[in-house]
């Protein structure tokens, strides 16, 4: 039987940091809350949870690589909300921040949670705002995976 691996979602003693986009604030401070909210349910402290804010998602994996560098994160989760106007600029800004974030956590030694909402409307956006908890549930299952696999060797 082939040894199995998983991440569970306990998460006491982690340590979680957020990058959050301020652009889109209404949308974006919702799903910190929403995200904020579900990782005290599994268990991580309040104090255990750093959010650093930054202008925009296009911005997001500049902080996210920060973050991730700490020894102290067990897990960053990006949160951002890009939503189409009336130019191309949505496309760019969406692409750009799931590119560097995909690239940030390829290359970073814990895992980094992709929670950009990209939506061709605010009230389409206001209905994914739970998807935080979503994002706060992967980061803790990652984070947990990624003890395990330290402890395997």
């Amino acid at each position: 039987m082939p040894e199995v691996l998983k991440g569970h979602l306990d998460g006491r003693g982690l340590r979680i940091a957020i990058a959050a986009a301020g652009f889109n604030a209404y949308v974006t401070e919702r799903l910190l809350d929403s995200a904020v909210a579900r990782l005290a349910e599994l268990g991580v402290a309040d104090s255990d949870i750093r959010v650093a804010w930054v202008p925009g998602s296009f911005e997001l994996p500049f902080a996210a690589a920060r973050l991730a560098a700490d020894e102290r994160v067990d897990a960053v989760i990006c949160l951002g909300a890009v939503i189409e106007g009336e130019t191309a600029h949505f496309e760019y800004v969406a692409q750009s921040a799931a590119e560097g974030i995909a690239r940030v956590g390829a290359e970073a030694r814990v895992p980094v949670i992709f929670g950009v909402l990209t939506a061709y409307t605010t009230d389409q956006a206001f209905a994914r705002v739970g998807h935080g908890a979503g994002y706060a549930e992967a980061a803790v299952e990652m984070a947990t995976l990624g003890r395990s696999l330290d402890d395997a060797g």
